[in-house]
């Protein structure tokens, strides 16, 4: 009803508004109007652009992932839901034995590299060309620093049954010997220092001290193990 009336009024505001001579224009207002109106074109836009806006998304999209021939293109909420993972995994106990599995399976091929050498496995203090070649440098050498602990233990077992000036010649003995290992540590990282400039260009922080901790240890129980023979210096 209110489309009806609509054309009706229209007629009449064009009669009163041009006159009733001008017939032109009262027919003109009853075929409509059909020239701009505000805000008509901007509606008009705005839908036309929406649909070019999703549909090169959508192509962009398509481009990016391409999907295999024969298979069905995945929806928006197929691709989200793939793309999503719990935080938290559903068995947490299976889990727990999972990581457990992974920690033991880690440690034995590190144990396993601690005896061949193997870089791949081996801790990160004991990895790389520079250490590799100071343990080895340090292994062929023959050194006082390695005794120091067989010798402070005996000093602990003899001392209960030495008398007290006996005592005091060992104890004396016993800083000799410490004051001669702390100047051999201070050579092996200098001379460890050198090796490595001539060789490398360039020295790793931490690999003098690292040479210094290595001379202080039983040759035996070095870990990783020695893979050289006395006198058999890296070139």
């Amino acid at each position: 009803m209110a489309r009806q009336n609509i054309p009706q009024l229209s007629t009449l505001g064009c009669a009163t508004l041009f006159g009733p001579g001008r017939a032109a224009a009262v027919k003109a207002c009853d075929a409509g109007y059909t020239g701009p109106v505000f805000g008509r074109n901007k509606k008009t836009a705005d839908e036309t652009t929406e649909p070019e806006a999703q549909n090169e998304a959508a192509e962009q999209q398509t481009k990016r992932t391409p999907q295999p021939k024969g298979e069905p293109t995945p929806t928006r909420r197929e691709r989200e839901a793939a793309r999503k993972r719990p935080l938290v995994p559903d068995d947490r106990k299976a889990a727990r034995l999972a990581q457990r599995e992974h920690l033991r399976q880690l440690r034995q091929k590190q144990r396993v590299a601690m005896e061949t050498g193997d870089e791949k496995y081996l801790p990160p203090r004991d990895r790389g060309p520079q250490r590799r070649f100071v343990r080895d440098w340090v292994d062929a050498r023959f050194g006082v620093g390695e005794w120091m602990l067989l010798l402070v233990l005996a000093f602990l077992f003899i001392s209960f049954v030495l008398t007290d000036e006996a005592r005091l010649v060992m104890s004396q003995v016993l800083w000799l010997f410490v004051l001669a290992v702390i100047v051999e540590c201070w050579w092996v990282a200098r001379r460890v220092r050198k090796q490595l400039e001539a060789k490398f260009g360039e020295v790793e922080k931490g690999v003098r001290f690292y040479a210094a901790m290595r001379s202080l240890q039983i040759r035996r129980l070095r870990l990783p193990k020695p893979m050289v023979s006395r006198g058999e210096f890296p070139s």
